[in-house]
């Protein structure tokens, strides 16, 4: 093994380690995009391999996928065809007019800083068409508050992929002044290569705080709660409504631009 991310250097890896084989994420995305009467065009931000993009597009939708991963965008124009891959990034990103933006598995988190979740909303502003909706899913910053069960102990995952078994140790912990949630993640395999640590960390957001920010960028929130989402226990499952409390580990929001 060699540094970098592995899971993002490696997209078959990635998903191998992280099997969707009943397209959940996906699946509540186009759920929430017909529930609010959202237009054809979807952008996919932060797409990663491109499964997601891929249902949006055999739903029907005209889908672009951006990502910062040239791995994983060619991951996803080999294995996921469909939607228009493209390179761009999250914090600012100009790539046409769409009806939808679409921002799954907290990747709205790697907006570190207030400038940047500024800068990522004031994009989405001008990308969308007049009414266009913002769907996100992301990990919920309220629910560390006296809660520390994902924090006590390292989190121990083990897997076979093409014939080689990997292990992750992944521990998490929280910077207070940043507000961020920060992971180390050590990976190990059964070859003897020697240990390999990853850093990343995610913006610890609260409702409130995200509906000031979304309302300072003229959307009105629609819904912001905690579940049933597609990375939920139990999952969500379609037909089944939007929840009204914000107190679980995750926070699913659609909200709408507003039309003046």
């Amino acid at each position: 093994m060699t540094s970098g991310n592995l899971l993002t250097d490696h997209p078959a890896l990635y998903e191998a380690r992280f099997p969707d084989t009943e397209r959940l994420a996906a699946r509540w995305t186009e759920d929430c995009l017909r529930r609010h009467g959202a237009g054809p065009r979807v952008l996919d931000m932060g797409c990663g391999t491109g499964r997601d993009a891929a249902h949006l597009h055999e739903a029907g939708r005209t889908v672009t996928g951006a990502d910062l991963s040239e791995a994983m965008l060619a991951h996803a124009r080999a294995h996921h065809p469909g939607p228009r891959y493209v390179r761009a990034d999250l914090h600012g990103f100009a790539l046409g007019s769409f009806d939808a933006v679409v921002c799954l598995d907290s990747s709205l988190l790697y907006c570190h800083t207030n400038d940047q979740l500024d800068g990522f909303l004031a994009s989405c502003r001008h990308a969308l068409a007049p009414g266009g909706l913002l769907v996100a899913e992301l990990r919920n910053g309220a629910y560390f508050l006296g809660r520390t069960d994902l924090l006590d102990r390292p989190a121990v995952d083990t897997f076979t992929w093409q014939g080689r078994t990997y292990r992750s140790r992944t521990t998490l912990t929280v910077d207070r002044t940043a507000q961020l949630l920060c992971r180390t993640r050590v990976w190990t395999t059964d070859d003897g290569s020697p240990p390999v640590p990853q850093h990343s960390a995610w913006r610890l957001l609260f409702p409130h705080e995200l509906r000031h920010f979304l309302a300072a960028h003229g959307f009105e929130v629609l819904e912001l709660h905690d579940g049933p989402g597609p990375r939920t226990e139990p999952p969500w499952r379609a037909g089944e409504s939007p929840g009204a409390a914000a107190d679980g580990d995750r926070l699913h929001l659609v909200a709408r631009l507003h039309t003046h």
